[in-house]
């Protein structure tokens, strides 16, 4: 299949899109602690989904995972062990900054490390990247999308100075700037290791092409992997929040507002009030059902960042790479216009608000020239120093 970088670009601004819009329907979910909805959640996005879509999509996937050698099962499995680290502190990351200013610190560290860490690692950084005019054109691009993170984090800083602490926790109702900070810092890094589990499964992507799968869906089964190491260190997590937090018990009912009625109460008292426990104890399932619902399309919507990064990833030829960068500026794209759907920079001034769409603005052109420098690559490689004497 001959690479195509526009279609590239397309697939993983939808999973930009995906990824800034999973946690909206969260925003549903009513009586749960953060580790019983993240748990629930989290059953579709690393176990459900991936599963099912790579049965479907892909050919003989078990067959595809027994013949892949154990070592390479291993380490994709173990990068997605410590990248579910920085995944399940990613949640903590928009409860203390709120969806704009949490995305940008966090996918800061994360395009960085995971960008420029696997070709650095492959001994292909100073041969491929630098080496080439291609490659040259796409790192411009990577510092690019990390100067229009810098922009978006600047807003988030000039939004924290300009509002009140009852503006802050209007929109967003645990703004803590320190504490949340150090957690973007930690999940950031942390969630760069999916780009290394990703580069570790390429022996599971070429073994599921043997078997006849479309070259478009060959990362699916490395998905199935990585995502099951994220679900290891995450259901693990949520398990000791359960136990510590009590909240256990929220997987299987909800909680009933209302008294057990007075038994010394007037007749006709007391038949109201047991009335109103019916009522009480019949609404219980509803808020429970739509729980599990909105957790379980947050979920879903999670999983379909990497569907459609996988997707993209085979259309950048030899420079998948950076495919990561796309993925975090479209990600911290639509992350801020969910921000200001949801009112988050409201009551801030002039200078936030042109800092804002100053970094909108940034990281869409670091997408086109970094699509460019994929387009060129696929086009025609040439050597830097070739290029630059003409």
């Amino acid at each position: 299949m001959i690479p195509n970088p526009a279609l590239g670009v397309f697939f993983h601004w939808l999973g930009g899109l995906a990824s800034a819009s999973f946690y909206v329907p969260y925003r549903g979910v009513k009586h749960w602690a953060w580790e019983t909805y993240w748990l629930v959640g989290g059953f579709f996005s690393w176990i459900i989904a991936p599963w099912l879509l790579a049965s479907i999509m892909t050919s003989d996937l078990f067959a595809v995972l027994r013949e892949t050698p154990t070592k390479n099962i291993l380490w994709t499995y173990i990068f997605g062990v410590l990248w579910g680290l920085g995944g399940l502190t990613f949640g903590l990351t928009m409860r203390y900054l709120g969806m704009s200013l949490g995305m940008a610190v966090a996918l800061g560290y994360t395009a960085a490390f995971g960008t420029l860490m696997p070709p650095i690692f492959r001994g292909e950084f100073g041969r491929d990247v630098l080496g080439t005019r291609s490659g040259v054109v796409i790192l411009i691009g990577v510092g690019v999308c990390l100067m229009g993170i810098a922009f978006a984090g600047a807003a988030g800083l000039s939004k924290e100075r300009e509002m009140s602490e009852e503006q802050k926790r209007a929109s967003i109702k645990e703004f803590d700037l320190k504490k949340g900070l150090l957690v973007a810092t930690f999940s950031g890094i942390m969630s760069a290791c999916f780009a290394y589990g990703l580069a570790a499964g390429d022996p599971i992507k070429a073994i599921t092409l043997q078997h006849s799968t479309s070259t478009l869906w060959q990362g699916l089964p490395a998905l199935v992997v990585v995502l099951a190491g994220g679900f290891t260190t995450n259901f693990i997590w949520c398990v000791i929040l359960n136990r510590r937090n009590k909240t256990g018990y929220q997987y299987f009912q909800s909680e009933i507002r209302g008294k057990v009625p007075n038994r010394d109460a007037p007749g006709e008292e007391m038949a109201a009030a047991a009335n109103r426990q019916k009522r009480d104890a019949a609404a219980q399932y509803a808020p429970m059902l739509s729980n599990y619902l909105f957790s379980a399309l947050a979920g879903t919507t999670w999983y379909f960042q990497f569907f459609f990064y996988t997707m993209g990833e085979t259309q950048m030829g030899r420079f998948k790479f950076s495919s990561w960068t796309l993925h975090m500026a479209s990600i911290i794209i639509f992350s801020t216009l969910w921000g200001i759907a949801l009112k988050e920079w409201k009551g801030t001034g002039v200078r936030t608000r042109w800092l804002v769409a100053f970094s909108l603005l940034v990281l869409v052109g670091s997408t086109v020239v970094v699509g460019y420098g994929n387009f060129l690559g696929t086009a025609a490689p040439q050597r830097a120093d070739t290029a630059i004497s003409r």
